[in-house]
């Protein structure tokens, strides 16, 4: 039975797949989909994002997807904008293609109100916090939009000659500064609300950056639930089962 694995990194972000469960945890068991998708929260990074592709493929995955949110590379790239990307890079490596057949249906199944990019996505292992670091990356790389997990996943995927995709979300954009308190909070595989607090009691100034960014987490997570809601034509094609020899 060929059964797509879908790695998301954050439990904020798998829950738009998987809204029941409200006990999703980082590094736990592979957890199985009502349309019968396999999915794993990995954490945060390239590590744990490799982890988590090989739990799926270990569980029976057929196809590696990685779900969740990235940052914008491109100016033009807003707040909530749908990547799904032709190919994914790093900085000292090939790039890695996505499934041709397979990305072709989600971007037509895509809602027709939605901001939609097809551009290069960068894996870093690293954050690009600074709109310089952005702005850097973007003329270096030609990238899009940055994570720090779907090259891991992509790498596994072509280790395994299985297809991949990505879907992602735009949460900051190219014009913003992700605060200091937030980058500290999230080294390690998950936000740390501990850190996170400490963070703003240090620097009490960042606060109304980390609301901006908040706010800017609720539009991308408003629209990961609207590409994920189950039964819908984007849900279905993520799920779906294109699996032709061409990639």
């Amino acid at each position: 039975m060929n059964r797509v694995g879908i790695v998301a990194a954050l439990a904020s972000e798998a829950r738009a797949l998987a809204p029941e469960h409200r006990d999703l945890l980082v590094g736990g068991e592979v957890l199985e989909l009502e349309d019968d998708a396999l999915l794993s929260v990995s954490g945060m990074g390239w590590d744990a994002a490799h982890a988590g592709a090989e739990r799926l493929a270990r569980a029976g995955a057929s196809a590696l997807a990685s779900f969740g949110t990235a940052g914008a590379l491109d100016p033009a790239l807003e707040c909530g904008a749908v990547l799904v990307p032709r190919e994914v890079r790093v900085l000292d490596g090939p790039a890695l293609p996505t499934h041709a057949r397979w990305r072709e249906a989600v971007l037509a199944a895509l809602p027709r109100d939605c901001q939609v990019s097809d551009g290069a996505l960068l894996t870093s292992r690293v954050p690009l916090g600074t709109r310089l670091d952005k702005a850097i990356a973007w003329r270096e790389t030609g990238c899009v939009a940055v994570d720090m997990e779907s090259a891991a996943v992509a790498q596994l995927a072509a280790a395994a000659a299985v297809p991949f995709l990505v879907l992602r979300v735009i949460v900051d954009t190219a014009a913003d500064d992700l605060p200091e308190a937030v980058l500290a909070a999230s080294r390690g595989g998950a936000v740390a609300l501990g850190r996170l607090m400490l963070g703003l009691a240090i620097a009490p100034l960042s606060i109304p950056a980390v609301r901006s960014l908040a706010r800017r987490f609720r539009i991308a997570g408003g629209m990961l639930r609207r590409l994920a809601e189950p039964g819908l034509p984007a849900r279905r094609a993520l799920t779906a089962q294109y699996w032709p020899e061409a990639r």
